[in-house]
């Protein structure tokens, strides 16, 4: 079973450094397996849109200054971290029901 931050790299959501010698570049995430991070990516759009729950957390993150991209990134990872958890614990997903507007 793989970490989050293990899982998070598998699939080019954790952010690595871009450093060499004395020069310091930015955290970006980059790498993983592209098959995988794209339709992730699609689905976490789709929650951040249409679940309260990730809309508030992708607004949170808003309000405090971080771009769009950074924030679906974040949720993105956490996701992943719930998708990991169940595969770990063998329990399928019980979502609350979304009322449709």
């Amino acid at each position: 079973m793989l970490s989050r931050q293990r899982s998070a790299a598998l699939v080019g959501g954790a952010p690595f450094n871009r450093a060499s010698g004395t020069l310091r570049g930015p955290r970006t995430p980059w790498g993983g397996r592209a098959p995988v991070r794209a339709p992730l990516s699609m689905r976490t759009l789709v929650a951040v849109r249409s679940n309260p729950v990730r809309k508030a957390f992708s607004q949170r993150l808003g309000s405090a200054g971080k771009a769009k991209k950074v924030a679906l990134t974040a949720c993105m990872r956490k996701l992943l971290t719930m998708l990991n958890a169940m595969v770990k614990h063998q329990q399928p997903w019980h979502g609350q029901e979304v009322p449709s507007a």
